[in-house]
């Protein structure tokens, strides 16, 4: 039994529907919340030792790592049963979508930092690295991950072209296992 498998057996009849109706954007979240890791790992990091003086470019790096972890992921789990692109076109795609999400998750700290002032010696190494975190990890992601979702399900891995994926798959065996039935 997986650990999905066992999770969704100790769900309440009602909410496992609701997660198995929704289960691409639970699987999105949970990518997105092992990303968030890696991302932030990254970027603290980089910001506390080689790149002190940029921590722009350092969020920069943490966010591209982490989108390529991201693509491999969502390819082979969140969106398993959808797309059907040759690999380099889906992939280029993906990369495409994730920088306009890299713009957008850039957005917030580099307003906090250089158009707010939240850095120092404007204000305290605490309200700096909070004014970093919030506006980066929280806003930036946020807008980032709404942007990114419905980019990838419309043009990365569109349901009109899932078809040959779910044959491979098979809808119905996900469904099974997900639910603990195989």
């Amino acid at each position: 039994m997986t650990v999905v498998e066992s999770v969704l057996a100790r769900v309440p009849g009602p909410l496992r529907e609701l997660l198995l109706k929704h289960r691409e954007l639970l699987k999105f979240a949970i990518v997105g919340g092992t990303t968030f890791v890696i991302d932030n790992g990254i970027w603290f990091a980089l910001k506390f030792t080689v790149l002190e003086e940029k921590p722009i470019t350092a969020k920069a790096i943490a966010v591209i790592v982490a989108t390529i972890f991201s693509y491999i992921l969502n390819r082979e789990w969140s969106f398993r049963t959808r797309g059907g692109r040759e690999t380099h076109h889906e992939a280029a795609l993906f990369f495409l979508i994730s920088a306009g999400g890299v713009a957008i998750n850039l957005i917030p700290p580099y307003i906090s930092r250089y158009w707010l002032d939240l850095e120092m010696p404007h204000v305290s190494l605490l309200v700096q690295e909070s004014a970093d975190f919030i506006s980066g990890s929280v806003i930036g992601m946020l807008m980032a991950m709404f942007f990114r979702f419905w980019g990838f399900k419309k043009w990365v891995f569109p349901e009109e072209l899932g078809q040959r994926r779910r044959e491979t798959v098979g809808e119905d065996d996900e469904a099974a296992e997900a639910l603990g039935h195989s």
